[in-house]
């Protein structure tokens, strides 16, 4: 088996990133992990995870006070979930970030 992981930068100041594990076995996809972490007072926090723990395609929104919100995504196959996972945190990992920090606020 085969195993990917990568980190790609989603701002010009490298504050927010996704990181990437793809496992792959014999040409085929797996398990991933989509995960957006931003640098938040010193360090990395993990803020969206998209993966396939608990024997399901999910995203858990994680919550500053260690809580989640977990939404099982139901698509047909890994590569199509794969896709939507990176597309979702590339295009909202901003909105993603902003309720993050509203919610530290209120701590």
């Amino acid at each position: 088996m085969k195993e990917i992981e990568f980190l790609s930068i989603l701002d010009k100041f490298g504050h927010d990133r996704l990181r990437v594990r793809l496992k792959i076995d014999k040409g085929e996809l797996v398990d991933v992990v989509y995960q957006y972490e931003a640098f938040i007072l010193e360090k990395w926090v993990p803020i969206v995870r998209y993966d396939c723990a608990h024997g399901f395609f999910h995203r858990d929104v994680l919550m500053p006070n260690g809580d989640k919100e977990k939404q099982e995504i139901s698509i047909d196959n890994l590569k199509s979930a794969s896709k939507y996972a990176e597309q979702d945190l590339k295009d909202r990992w901003e909105w993603y970030k902003e309720r993050y920090l509203k919610k530290m606020k209120k701590r």
